[in-house]
């Protein structure tokens, strides 16, 4: 992976946990567990969270029109409902998208924008509420909107209140409105200057940038207790069941309310269900995640943005902790691409020695056993253990493609 250094924890079904550490923070420095993180866009699973409690409190509906809460805003319909802002089909324009905001975070990157002023770069909506699904930022810029409307307090008061201090997470924070944390792990990359750099920024001014993902991808963790924000979670810990029922009605994009499921190229397992949320943020990407059917709860954090290796490292640590609690069923393993993928390659290993003994090309079995040895190997440091079937078969195939090789110089010989 193309980072200094990764934080990870895994919270198992027990109650007991693991956390570990890898790489540098900065030189001389070792990254550690207790290193906080940008967790970026994980910040709407918090959100969701919270407007979920509001909605048990009975203080806002879910299907509330947004016009109930705020004032007009253009390219805002007032008609998009609650629900529709937290999973992404209120079609509203992803202010991200729009260059300009991109040039003035640079052109100052001490300014402080407000939610009005992000608002006030928006264009005209992608399709009407509930016609579509288009993740944007602008969601959930509104329903921290909506939230401090309904409080009468801050955002980061309300997590802390509802969230850190209960859950002992008390090192979470949500600048600007909190300090940032003192144990940050340093980050790297260009800063969004796109100019080929890798340097350290952690220090760089930056407010401009956090106060534009208010709501959106605003707090920073460290990763055992984004883990064991994520367990307590599913535990029923932060909701009522059947509002984690709604958080978890994934529908289009894979999204429920603040979570959805996480593919093969973001975070998921290879051979076990797999749900949560990614984020990044100035150099940094992170994931929280949960087998369902196994109980885990894991969270990854690694200290640069957009290299694809905290979703590699969620799946191989995810699957390594899934086989942990159990292994994997055959129907499990049978059904995964890669379980299928060795289905063929047995058959495509019987082919190869039919061709071998008919044509006397022995040599062909030694490279397919190769093969598959070194694929069963692959696999089994990410979870699936294909490395029964497959390594034998590999062993097997070397062993008489080696022979036949023998025997055939053997009568050369003769």
């Amino acid at each position: 992976c193309a980072v200094h250094g990764a934080a990870a924890a895994v919270v198992f079904p027990n109650g007991t946990a693991w956390q570990g550490a890898s790489g540098v923070s900065h030189p001389d420095v070792e990254m550690s567990p207790d290193m906080s993180f940008a967790i970026g866009s994980i910040t709407k699973n918090m959100v969701a969270a919270l407007v979920l409690q509001l909605a048990e409190e009975g203080r806002l509906s879910l299907e509330d029109p947004i016009s109930t809460w705020l004032p007009a805003y253009p390219h805002v319909s007032g008609a998009i409902t609650v629900r529709q802002l937290l999973n992404h089909t209120s079609g509203l324009f992803m202010f991200w998208d729009n260059q300009d905001i991109w040039d003035d975070l640079i052109r100052d990157r001490t300014r402080v924008f407000t939610p009005e002023e992000v608002l006030g770069y928006l264009k005209e909506p992608e399709f009407a509420p509930g016609e579509g699904y288009r993740y944007s930022n602008t969601n959930y810029l509104l329903a921290a909107m909506i939230v401090t409307e309904v409080t009468g307090s801050t955002l980061a008061a309300e997590m802390r209140r509802r969230f850190w201090v209960p859950l002992g997470l008390e090192g979470a924070r949500l600048p600007l409105e909190e300090p940032y944390p003192e144990n940050l792990a340093h980050v790297w990359g260009d800063n969004y200057e796109k100019d080929g750099s890798i340097r350290d920024i952690t220090f760089l001014p930056r407010a401009s940038h956090d106060s534009i993902g208010h709501g959106s991808s605003g707090v920073f963790m460290t990763a055992p207790d984004l883990a064991r924000w994520t367990d307590a979670l599913y535990r029923g810990k932060v909701l009522q069941p059947s509002s984690l029922a709604e958080m978890r009605g994934f529908g289009a994009g894979d999204y429920g309310l603040g979570l959805g499921r996480l593919g093969r190229k973001a975070g998921g397992v290879l051979w076990a269900r797999t749900e949560g949320h990614g984020g990044g943020n100035i150099g940094s990407t992170a994931f929280m995640a949960h087998l369902p059917d196994h109980g885990v709860s894991l969270a990854v954090m690694v200290n640069r943005f957009g290299t694809g290796c905290a979703s590699r490292l969620v799946g191989d640590l995810g699957g390594i902790a899934a086989r942990h609690v159990r292994t994997p069923s055959v129907t499990e393993i049978l059904w995964s691409v890669e379980g299928l993928l060795s289905a063929m390659y047995l058959l495509a290993g019987a082919g190869a020695l039919v061709f071998a003994l008919r044509k006397d090309r022995p040599l062909i079995l030694v490279l397919f056993g190769g093969l598959a040895i070194a694929g069963g190997w692959v696999l089994s440091t990410r979870g699936l253990p294909l490395h029964y079937v497959l390594v034998p078969e590999g062993v097997l195939l070397v062993v008489i493609g080696l022979s036949l090789t023998v025997a055939a110089r053997r009568r050369r010989g003769q």
